[in-house]
């Protein structure tokens, strides 16, 4: 599809110290992943541009991955970090202000679900909008509830759910997640990304029909205007190939209309994060 956008990838200088978080079975994901890696995959799936979004909590790292999207202009957008929880917000932004960060996230499934409603936080993510970024929502299920005030509380803020909030797709479990995922997407500023879905499947053995249900959900809460595919490469490695990872979702809309696949595949993430393709 022409114009294709990958919504949420990774870039990363592997250092140990710096990624604690890559261990274990996810040692696999302990090197390098750089523009130069992507950007072959992405022209044998003609895709033409991503966004990248921040995989530590390190203003240094927005900095960097802005410095990339410099240099490489199909890096369309980045979605960042600051610390949103300092007393002047205002100075972080400015700190990584630049025409191509278009989001910010914290990365919430780390913490707890009272941490959405902790008050320094929320004073934060209230200056976005005014800032002309949007805010992504990384969370796991648990924390549906307390996202759903987070984001009936800024109604002026452009948010999404990363990941579908990671449904428990490797143990088959829907409830509470489908409750809570049909009243978040209820709010008109609550998009949602169809990605980082193999990870939560059983990694080596998982089967497209295992994510049917899911998708089925989350396609007919937020409908064809506010999803938007993501790859969440390079996780998505430790239990698929890009091309699997691709395919399970343009396989799932194979017999959608060519305007609503276009928007899944590009249109509504061009819209919500404000991109400009470089041909445009």
């Amino acid at each position: 599809m022409q114009h294709s956008i990958d919504s949420h990838q990774h870039f990363w200088s592997y250092e140990p110290s710096l990624y604690p978080w890559i261990d274990g079975e996810l040692a696999p994901l302990g090197r390098d992943f750089l523009p130069a890696d992507l950007a072959p995959v992405l022209a044998e799936h003609s895709i033409a541009g991503t966004v990248a979004v921040q995989a530590r909590q390190d203003r240094d790292e927005t900095l960097w991955l802005l410095q990339l999207a410099d240099a490489n202009p199909w890096i369309l957008g980045v979605v960042g970090w600051i610390d949103l929880r300092a007393q002047d917000v205002g100075a972080e932004l400015a700190a990584v202000a630049h025409p191509k960060l278009r989001g910010i996230r914290h990365v919430l499934q780390d913490e707890s679900p009272e941490f959405l409603l902790d008050e320094a936080f929320q004073r934060g993510v209230g200056q976005l909008a005014t800032a002309g970024l949007t805010y992504d929502v990384l969370v796991y299920p648990q924390h549906l509830p307390n996202s759903f005030t987070l984001c009936e509380d800024n109604p002026e803020l452009w948010m999404v759910i990363d990941h579908c909030a990671k449904p428990g797709i490797k143990t088959g479990e829907l409830r509470p997640w489908s409750d809570d995922i049909r009243r978040i997407a209820e709010l008109p500023n609550v998009l949602c990304k169809v990605s980082g879905l193999v990870t939560e499947a059983a990694w080596h053995s998982w089967k497209p029909e295992d994510f049917k249900i899911y998708l089925d959900i989350v396609f007919e809460a937020f409908g064809p205007d506010r999803l938007m595919f993501g790859s969440d490469w390079p996780v998505c490695t430790v239990a698929g190939s890009y091309q699997q990872v691709h395919e399970l979702i343009a396989d799932y809309t194979h017999d959608l209309n060519d305007g609503v696949r276009a928007a899944l595949f590009g249109g509504n993430a061009r819209r919500f994060y404000g991109l400009e393709l470089p041909d445009a």
